[in-house]
C-alpha cells in the first residue's frame, strides 16, 4: 500500500491506495497534521509515500513520514515520470498538471487527450502520444464569481449552477449563465482547435467543480479516479527502484 500526499491551493488531499484502488481518501487543511500513526496502524502494509505541492514546501511532511519508517519520494520538476514531457521550463511546471497526465495515461489508458481540471484555476492540457504538450491556465468558477462580486459595487456573489439558460432574465441569471456559459464557450474552443488537428483527442473532465458542465459539454470522459493521485501513485512505483538515488 502507498500513501499519497497531493497539497494543493487551498486542501491537502491524503489517500490511502492498494494497487489500482484508492482505500481512504482524506481532504485536510493545507497546513494539518497526517495521522499517520492511525494510517499505519489502519493499513499495516502501508510502506511507501510520495508527497507532491505545486506552492507548499513538502520537506517536513516528507520528514514525518520517513520517520514514521515510510519510504518517501518528493516529487519535484527532475523526479523521473513514466511520460515524455515537452514543456519548455519543467521547473515551472505544476507538478499536478504533470500527475494527472501520467495518470490519464497510465492509468486511464488515453496517449491523445485534452484533460479539463476544473480546480481553484482551470487548467486545459494537451497530452499527444503519451506526452505532455502543455496547456493554458485560467480563472476557475468560482473565481469568475468572486471577481465579478469583488471588483463591482452591485453585483451579487453567485454560484455554480447546474441550470442551463439561453439568457438570464434577472442579474443573478445573467451572472451564472455568463460566467458557466463562458467556460463552455472557451472549453469548446480549445475542444475544436486541438480537434481539428487530431481527431482521436479523447475529452477529459476532472476537479471538484466538473460536475457543472456534464450537461453543458458533450463527449466528455468525467475521470472516475483522481488522475492526479493515480498518476503520483504510478510516479512513486515508477521510482521504488531508484532508492538509492533519491536518499
Amino acid at each position: 500500500m502507498n500513501l499519497v500526499v497531493d497539497i494543493g491551493n487551498s486542501l491537502m488531499k491524503v489517500s490511502v491506495v492498494d494497487g489500482a484502488d484508492v482505500v481512504e481518501a482524506q481532504r485536510l487543511a493545507v497546513d494539518a497534521d497526517i495521522d499517520v500513526k492511525r494510517l499505519q496502524a489502519s493499513y499495516p502494509t502501508l510502506r511507501k509515500a510520495i508527497v507532491a505541492s505545486s506552492g507548499v514546501a513538502t520537506a517536513s511532511i516528507a520528514s514525518e513520514l520517513r520517520q514514521a519508517g515510510l519510504w518517501v519520494l518528493e516529487m519535484t520538476s527532475t523526479t523521473p515520470v513514466p511520460i515524455g514531457n515537452d514543456y519548455l521550463s519543467p521547473e515551472t511546471l505544476g507538478v499536478d498538471r504533470l500527475a494527472a497526465a501520467v495518470g490519464v495515461v497510465k492509468c486511464m489508458g488515453y496517449d491523445d487527450c485534452l484533460i479539463v481540471d476544473f480546480g481553484t484555476a482551470i487548467t486545459i492540457d494537451l497530452v499527444e502520444g503519451g506526452v505532455f504538450k502543455g496547456g493554458n491556465i485560467s480563472p476557475g468558477v468560482r473565481s469568475r464569481f468572486r471577481a465579478l462580486h469583488d471588483y463591482t459595487q452591485r453585483l451579487p456573489e453567485c454560484d455554480p449552477t447546474d441550470e442551463v439558460l439561453t439568457l438570464g432574465r434577472n442579474t443573478r441569471q445573467a451572472i451564472e449563465q455568463g460566467v458557466m456559459q463562458g467556460i463552455v464557450n472557451e472549453i469548446e474552443g480549445y475542444i475544436s482547435s486541438f480537434m481539428d488537428k487530431n481527431a482521436k483527442i479523447m475529452l477529459i473532465f476532472t476537479g471538484g467543480d466538473a460536475k457543472f458542465f456534464d450537461k453543458r459539454i458533450k463527449n466528455a470522459i468525467f475521470a472516475k479516479c483522481d488522475p492526479v493521485v493515480c498518476g503520483l501513485n504510478t510516479i512513486l512505483e515508477y521510482n521504488a527502484g531508484f532508492e538509492n538515488e533519491l536518499f
